[in-house]
């Protein structure tokens, strides 16, 4: 054991010199790995004592090429599509075992005169204690050189801005944009769990670089079901391969400081493209007088949409923010048809690829619906015959979001100035408040009614909805309700201030959780000013900065054939570098931040 941990230690790959006797390494094989510490349970990872070829060998066969790996112990294939050639092949590499021997082979031929990377990171551990192989890149060529540069970067979330651990990156010498949709690239490599990657022993020319989550894993982008990054221009190398290269060097994923280390001179922010085709893809008849229909594209443009013995002024139409989905309600009584026979005059893609006028019909049948119904008249409910509407307040969030309504079918009748909304103070009297009532402009079932004057802590407010003072599309009558809220007491809660300058035009400012998967508190800014995020548990927090160029209120996502890139997203940084902002309890915290300082970096 002991001679083992040694040899891994300070020897990590050239062990095979010590039993082949002289090694010939070029300047493309270097793959040094940090020892783990050892202990009585055996934890060291295997180590390669045999290779054929040669690491660096030149006029390798195109033809049944195999590559011959042999380990000082017995191992296992964890992960079979981490054995990575690059540049890819139409067929992935395929794999035996001859005792402590890995057997790599190819069911396509090689290409001629060109430099390869068998790469084997995170696709091998030991058989005994299952410990990863820590991997090992190999560089041969089928000509008479061996291509010495090297590309780095990391590939990201553009809305997180989190690592993406088993991205695709992929080089290309063709220039064209149709490259990276029409073949596989001229070199390719995954990422590791830092988004990190170096694409190794490529040749000095000019390149594009994409990164690409591959879900078919063909090394060819598919922009229905994958994600896509790229950078803004073509670019030529400028690192040359060593042995002492950080960036080439295989990592514990867990060594932070080594990993951080690397530099990385290439970002790239993985997004999902709208799709370009257009057309309707979904409708469904979701209740007697509610339709629902879903386009392929955002930003459907729609003339105009009729259904038969219906009269358009019946007829309640929503688009959803991005303009790919829409609702319809009938604001109309009496028994509706079976089949809603709906047209819908909109630009779709003609088989040229090119919108052109077209009338679409729908024929939205009900039959399962009024199936549904009769079975049910037995069990009837009393919110099926009512205007159903929730009305909510959250203590923390009332000051910004007020009592948020949202009725489950659009309302054709309403009477918001019926409603009361009184506070009572500490000594239990009551007063009268007034408040204003506004629509949601995205969605016409929402509304938000925001208290006049300032909430006051201590206090409780007490909104009251009278029966009867809302009726919606299916003539029904809500019930009355009453909603209670304070402002929180806990006096452990803290207080985030933000005094943000150099807001040259709109921004989406989200309070994120640690994870940044949620969020919590939302605003848009159009010039400086000061943010307030008050009544925060102690926890950890994110702030996110999105760049609304457009001022659409929404994160928009890129383009890959417009050079588009995704609405650039910062995140507040700490000194350290770190994304996680600590607030401790009972504090008043303030953080400034110059906007354009920020989205220099």
């Amino acid at each position: 054991m002991k001679i083992k941990q040694l040899l891994y230690k300070y020897f990590p790959i050239i062990p095979v010199s010590l039993i082949l006797g002289q090694m010939f390494f070029s300047h493309g094989c270097a793959n040094t790995t940090q020892a783990p510490t050892g202990g009585k349970k055996d934890t060291i990872p295997p180590v390669i004592i045999g290779l054929n070829p040669l690491p660096g060998t030149t006029g390798v066969p195109t033809r049944k090429t195999q590559i011959k790996i042999t380990f000082d112990e017995y191992i296992q294939v964890k992960d079979a599509k981490s054995i990575f050639l690059s540049p890819p092949q139409e067929k992935a590499p395929k794999y035996k075992m001859n005792g402590k021997t890995l057997v790599v082979y190819f069911e396509n031929d090689l290409d001629s005169n060109r430099t390869y990377t068998l790469d084997l990171t995170n696709a091998l551990a030991d058989n005994n204690e299952g410990n990863m192989y820590p991997g090992y890149t190999l560089t041969f060529s089928t000509g008479e050189t061996i291509d010495s540069m090297v590309v780095t970067g990391t590939v990201r979330d553009c809305n997180t801005l989190q690592p993406i651990k088993g991205a695709t990156v992929l080089l290309y010498k063709d220039l064209a944009d149709s490259a990276l949709f029409l073949h596989r690239p001229d070199a390719a490599v995954k990422t590791d769990e830092w988004g990190f990657f170096s694409l190794r022993n490529v040749a000095d020319t000019l390149y594009r670089l994409y990164a690409i989550q591959d879900e078919a894993g063909n090394n060819i982008y598919d922009p229905d079901n994958d994600k896509v990054a790229f950078i803004d221009t073509v670019f030529r190398p400028k690192m040359v391969v060593s042995d002492t290269l950080p960036e080439l060097l295989k990592y514990d994923m867990k060594d932070t400081a080594n990993c951080m280390a690397r530099r990385s001179e290439h970002e790239l922010y993985l997004f999902r493209e709208k799709p370009s085709k257009q057309l309707i893809v979904n409708k469904e008849r979701v209740g007697v007088r509610t339709a629902y229909f879903t386009f392929m594209a955002p930003n459907a443009q729609v003339d105009s949409i009729w259904v038969r013995n219906i009269p358009s002024d019946r007829l309640i139409l929503q688009f959803n923010p991005q303009r790919d989905s829409m609702e319809m309600w009938i604001n109309q009584r009496g028994r509706m048809p079976d089949t809603l026979h709906t047209f819908v005059d909109y630009l779709k893609t003609d088989t040229l690829g090119q919108l052109a006028p077209f009338t679409e019909h729908l024929r939205l049948a009900n039959g399962e619906i009024i199936a549904a119904m009769r079975n049910a008249r037995r069990n009837i409910k009393h919110e099926d015959t009512t205007c159903v509407m929730t009305v909510k307040a959250e203590p923390e969030r009332v000051e910004q979001y007020g009592f948020e309504f949202e009725f489950k079918y659009p309302i054709i009748t309403e009477a918001f100035d019926s409603l009361s909304l009184i506070s009572v103070n500490p000594r239990q009297q009551e007063e009268a408040m007034t408040f204003t009532v506004t629509r949601d402009s995205t969605n016409l079932r929402r509304y938000t009614l925001m208290p006049d004057g300032k909430l006051m802590s201590g206090y409780e407010y007490k909104l009251k909805v009278p029966w009867r003072k809302f009726r919606d599309v299916n003539g029904y009558y809500n019930d009355s309700t009453e909603v209670k809220v304070s402002l929180p007491k806990d006096d452990k809660l803290s207080t985030l201030t933000l005094p943000l300058t150099g807001v040259n035009h709109t921004y989406i400012v989200d309070l994120l959780n640690e994870k940044r998967d949620k969020v919590l508190r939302s605003y848009c800014i159009h010039g400086d000013c000061t943010l307030n995020f008050p009544y925060l548990k102690a926890g950890k927090y994110s702030i996110r900065i999105t760049e609304d160029k457009n001022g659409n209120g929404l994160v928009d996502t890129g383009n890959l054939l417009e050079h588009r890139q995704p609405e650039k997203v910062k995140f507040y940084t700490l000194r350290n570098g770190s994304y996680v902002l600590e607030v401790p309890e009972a504090t008043e915290l303030e953080q400034s931040i110059d906007i354009v300082k920020l989205f220099e970096n």
